[in-house]
């Protein structure tokens, strides 16, 4: 059984499942999901927004028609863990375009990065630039994604 967020109850869950799925449904359609009106609905998705329980919404894209259809991830480990350290590359991976998502793990390395390459061909020839110019790194090792088998956005509650 699904435990509740504070300031939400049940139709609210439902509305953010269904927006999940489809985030252009119009209010009408939404209501008709939920079985509010289409004002009801309306006033429940901005209170929703505004209370930070939708982020936003975005078209999802086809990597592979706009030149980047491969994925690789890349562990990393820094020189030294230290606050300077950490902080000169976290500021640069946050202006590299070509990190999609970086990650502070635990285990055998430091960060976990995610990055989209042209290709499945690129990921055999070096990393790009960007990523091998990132301050304090001591070691990088990548891995290239052959096949997807998920890759589910939706959270699940």
């Amino acid at each position: 059984m699904v435990r509740l967020p504070a300031g939400a109850d049940r139709i609210d869950l439902r509305i953010l499942r269904t927006l999940q799925r489809c985030g252009r449904i119009s209010y009408q359609k939404l209501g008709e999901e939920v079985h509010l009106s289409p004002t009801a609905v309306f006033e429940r998705v901005k209170r929703l927004e505004r209370e930070g329980f939708i982020l936003g919404y975005e078209a999802r894209l086809d990597a592979s028609k706009l030149g980047s259809g491969g994925t690789m991830y890349i562990e990393v480990r820094l020189e030294r863990a230290c606050i300077g350290a950490m902080q000169r590359f976290n500021d640069a991976v946050r202006a590299c375009p070509d990190v999609m998502e970086c990650h502070l793990v635990a285990g055998d390395c430091d960060y976990l990065m995610k990055i989209r390459v042209a290709d499945d061909h690129a990921m055999d020839e070096p990393l790009p630039a960007s990523i091998r110019s990132l301050p304090g790194v001591r070691e990088m090792r990548g891995f290239g994604v052959k096949t997807g088998l998920k890759q589910e956005r939706a959270l699940s509650f």
